[in-house]
């Protein structure tokens, strides 16, 4: 891959990894609650969930998706009751662990982090866009490996500074109720940060 196309893949992959949205709201959840080491398999899930997407989606995945748009509808159905699922675990958590309380709920696993990008529509959007620019048609696989590596090198360490960003919550969360409310608080915003895709509003 050429060097200006690379600096730009990495710009893109900043952006679309530091922007706010589900797997980042997911992570400064996990963070507040479990710390950033339990959150890990979450992190390595939501990437490799998404890098994924971008390989089935370079090797003939998106088209499919595009002759037929019931596969669409299906995914954004699916997407829906998988948000509204993880959203209800996440306001059923009710203490960080500290000082040996029974914790109710665990951190999210590394298949719950990886099935939620498989589940998002916006996800495959931006996947068919990032494949549909930057993979090269002389040298399909090549530039494919290519991408994926490098959206991988930028992906994990950005979305790691929303787990990050959650545990230096940790110590002003572990008083009284504060961590029942923002566990409330973060599984709406969960569910809101969707509407507009199972909306179908975004495209």
């Amino acid at each position: 891959m050429p060097i200006d196309s690379a600096l730009a893949l990495m710009g893109f992959a900043f952006v679309m990894s530091a922007s706010p949205g589900p797997g980042n709201f997911l992570l400064l959840t996990s963070g507040a609650n479990f710390g950033f080491t339990r959150s890990i398999p979450l992190i390595l899930g939501i990437s490799l969930g998404f890098l994924s997407m971008v390989g089935m989606v370079g090797l003939g995945l998106g088209q499919l998706l595009k002759s037929f748009p019931v596969l669409e509808l299906g995914i954004r159905l699916a997407c829906g009751f998988y948000v509204l699922w993880l959203a209800l675990k996440i306001a059923r958590s009710r203490s960080l662990g500290s000082g040996g309380e029974t914790i109710v709920g665990a951190p999210f696993g590394f298949a719950e982090a990886a099935m939620l990008q498989l589940f998002n529509p916006k996800a495959w959007t931006v996947a068919i866009i990032v494949t549909a620019s930057y993979v090269d048609p002389s040298a399909p696989r090549k530039s494919l490996i290519a991408l994926v590596l490098i959206f991988a090198i930028v992906n994990i360490p950005t979305i790691s500074i929303w787990a990050v960003s959650g545990t230096a919550l940790k110590r002003f969360l572990d008083k009284g109720s504060r961590i029942v409310v923002f566990n409330h608080v973060m599984a709406m915003v969960l569910v809101a940060a969707m509407i507009p895709v199972l909306l179908n509003v975004s495209d």
